[in-house]
């Protein structure tokens, strides 16, 4: 039988979210001609059906990969739905129908068996790529197998390498089966049919299901690392050409079929991305009506913020979108001192969380300030502050100085603070944080580096991290969707470090582990969520984590972009997938 996913606790909690937020916290059913402050949530701003114009995208950096094998950027997850389908996918709509998931190659969600280690998937009928020949169930297992390859693709989650029965297979391109396609743990008894064999039981696989990696790709065309450069489109849009770092266009995909496919629309003719363009400047042509959507979509700068808010014919095309997402630096245990337990406290007492919230753009359009892992639309959440960061969350300069005591540095040490390039809220923060340890003696440096490369060669590498002394990682997480397992395990399991590509930049304790294999093997939605609880609690007693904001994004959808609305599936961005510009 098909799992049913439960979703009444995170609707009751987005409705929650909404109505702070100034929403109705409705199923998303209704639309709106005329933009006001927040229709966006709730509501579908300037729907239209008319076709042609280009959609016009700015980038301020590039994309860690384009490619369906090697991605883990929340909006290229978005924006990859323009020329990818996977097995599922979230509901199109604003509001909390947002966080359904729905078939989109396949027929039906996930026929399981008895004890959730085995899930079969029927594709759909007469999908086809851009050049006209059909999808097959080999070419998603063989996109799967590309993802296994953290060598060539390191990048992306770890999912399929954790849960599947793989038995040492590592990457199709290592592969010696005759034809190829040797994993076992994926079964393709026919064109239509993909079979997936687990090594332990997951009742959310469908929710593996809708990730990019089970987005088709037909062995004959792959390129290796170089797929990037054209990958063969199964969406209504396919590759013009695409410039790593300048920019990225698509057309029409004439062999994409609406009647396969009732989750997208193919509305502009062209759709123009523009890489590496300054975020301030960026903000201004967004406000400017010269270019439509920030692809992004973590919200716009400071001075933008400061802008729309204090003008209503700006304020009436924004959205301050709640998501479940966190900013945090992660305090990395294999740099020195950091390796004592009471240095790392020492940063979370010591941390100015208020002007770091600043940094963001205050409560509107940056977040609540945080004290822990776990967000409010994530069941089972908790509100816990284990380290009180003082008056006005300013720091408590007298229990870090207390904690530098217990650690042996009573005066201080120095460190490294990194962050991306091209996120100025993100470099901010660090400055707010480094004068916050000031305070107390502990000297910081920052580094910048770009966030296309972020993981995979710098805060992501841990031989990097600890050869370079970064001990302070500026980090922005996002559920891969809203329950416990989807927004924390990527991030505080220990098993799913690798040499390169790591979103867990340093959380290393076993107790953590048994107890996400707990919460796993844990049917019952209050008792799991209870677990996932303690999974926060235990990582915050730890210190490995800084949590400083529970994020919203200021986003703005200029009066000419139609089909707008955040997405919560989506992780609070607008569903680039619908929009249009006539």
């Amino acid at each position: 039988m098909r799992r049913k996913t439960p979703l009444v606790a995170v609707g009751a909690a987005l409705a929650l979210a909404l109505a702070a937020c100034g929403g109705t916290g409705d199923s998303g059913s209704s639309s709106s001609g005329n933009g006001t402050f927040n229709a966006g949530l709730t509501s579908t701003v300037n729907p239209s059906t008319k076709t042609g114009g280009t959609l016009r995208i700015g980038n301020a950096g590039d994309w860690d990969n384009v490619d369906p094998a090697d991605t883990y950027y929340g909006y290229s997850w978005d924006f990859i739905h323009l020329y990818g389908r996977a097995l599922t996918m979230f509901k199109p709509g604003p509001g909390k129908d947002g966080l359904q998931l729905v078939p989109d190659l396949a027929q039906n969600l996930g026929e399981h068996s008895a004890d959730f280690k085995t899930w079969t998937y029927k594709l759909k009928p007469g999908i086809k790529y851009e050049d006209g020949t059909p999808v097959r169930a080999q070419d998603v297992k063989y996109d799967v197998e590309r993802t296994l390859d953290k060598n060539t693709f390191p990048n992306g989650p770890t999912y399929f390498n954790d849960f599947l029965d793989t038995k040492g297979y590592t990457s199709p391109y290592k592969d010696k089966t005759p034809g190829k396609l040797g994993l076992k743990a994926v079964e393709t008894p026919d064109d239509n049919t993909i079979i997936f064999h687990l090594k332990k039981p997951f009742s959310g696989f469908d929710y593996f299901a809708m990730l990019p990696a089970t987005i088709p790709v037909p062995q004959a065309k792959d390129t290796g690392a170089n797929y990037k450069m054209h990958v063969v489109s199964t969406g209504p849009y396919k590759f013009e050409n695409y410039t790593p770092g300048k920019s990225l266009n698509l057309v029409r995909n004439t062999n994409w079929d609406p009647s396969t496919d009732p989750n997208r629309k193919q509305l502009p003719d062209r759709i123009q991305v523009q890489i590496g363009i300054n975020a301030d400047d960026l903000d201004n042509r967004l406000m400017a009506g010269s270019m439509d959507m920030d692809v992004a979509g973590t919200g716009v700068q400071a001075a933008a913020a400061a802008k729309i808010q204090s003008n209503p014919n700006l304020k009436k095309n924004a959205d301050s979108s709640p998501t479940a997402r966190l900013n945090y630096i992660s305090i990395s245990s294999s740099v020195p001192p950091f390796d004592n337990i009471h240095c790392r406290r020492a940063v979370e007492y010591a941390t100015d969380k208020a002007a770091m919230q600043t940094a963001w753009g205050g409560p509107l359009s940056g977040g609540d300030v945080a004290t822990h892992l776990m967000m409010p639309l994530i069941p089972g959440n908790q509100d816990i502050n284990p380290y009180p960061s003082g008056p006005g969350n300013h720091g408590d300069v007298a229990k870090a100085k207390s904690e530098l005591q217990q650690c042996g540095k009573p005066n201080g040490f120095s460190t490294v603070i990194s962050a991306r390039t091209e996120r100025p809220k993100e470099i901010n923060a660090a400055l707010a944080m480094q004068q916050g340890l000031q305070k107390v003696g502990i000297k910081t440096e920052i580094k910048k580096y770009p966030q296309g490369d972020y993981f995979k060669l710098y805060a992501g590498n841990p031989a990097y991290v600890k050869k370079n002394g970064l001990g302070l990682l500026s980090m922005s997480w996002g559920a891969d969707w809203t329950e416990g397992f989807g927004y924390l395990s990527q991030i505080v399991d220990s098993r799913v470090i690798r040499d390169a590509g790591n979103t867990n930049l340093g959380v290393t304790d076993k107790d953590v582990d048994a107890m996400i294999d707990k919460a796993t093997t844990t049917a019952d939605d209050t008792a799991r969520g209870a677990i996932w609880a303690q999974v926060d609690a235990k990582v915050m007693d730890d210190a490995y984590m800084v949590p400083f904001l529970d994020v919203k994004q200021l986003l703005y959808r200029p009066p000419n972009v139609k089909n707008a609305y955040v997405s919560q599936g989506l992780n609070g961005y607008y569903d680039y997938a619908q929009l249009g510009v006539k």
